[in-house]
């Protein structure tokens, strides 16, 4: 078994988001090499599909790639907070619904594990009241509630980027829609 080993780190950066660390590494043949690696928070998602099989998203912009797509509401969970829990305040927060019944574990990904130790919880409720105005508005343009046939299209043509949401949307469309 080719197991890399990482023998030490050490913190080079640190805000309360996350950790940049640099690792002493050794490879399988023997061989050390440093890198880098960036820890994070857990982070939490949610959204609700709808008795229309409709899939509530965020339309938002990203300024790093400098892109507009769909995504999930999500944010770091904080600290002593369940995951489901921080998946609901994310998505009232963000969207202005909030689930209706339990929520259910749909994935978790890890979307950069080359270099992050990031883990997206995501999480789905059959259906969502609305509450009221989102108290982050700031993070989207808009809220729509978009049909799950349209997902793999939308994937397609770049409309969701995100690698949390594009794999958790395909995996609703084809658990709801097969």
């Amino acid at each position: 078994m080719s197991v890399w080993k990482n023998l030490s780190e050490r913190t080079v950066y640190e805000n309360p988001w996350l950790r940049v660390n640099l690792a002493d590494v050794e490879l399988p043949d023997g061989r050390h090499l440093d890198h880098y690696l960036i820890r994070q928070r857990p982070v939490a998602l949610a959204t609700a599909v709808n008795d229309r099989n409709e899939v509530l998203l965020l339309w938002r912009h990203r300024f790093i790639p400098d892109s507009w797509g769909y995504e999930i509401a999500a944010g770091v969970v904080e600290d002593g907070e369940e995951l489901e829990a921080a998946a609901a305040r994310e998505m009232l927060e963000e969207t202005g619904w909030k689930p209706v019944g339990p929520l259910r574990h749909l994935l978790t990904v890890e979307p950069s594990n080359g270099l992050s130790d990031a883990r997206h919880h995501v999480y789905w409720a059959e259906g969502a009241e609305y509450i009221d105005h989102p108290a982050d508005d700031f993070e989207s343009e808009r809220r729509d509630w978009v049909p799950l046939k349209d997902i793999p299209d939308l994937v397609a043509r770049g409309a969701i980027r995100s690698a949390n949401a594009v794999a958790a949307l395909l995996l609703l469309h084809h658990m709801r829609l097969r």
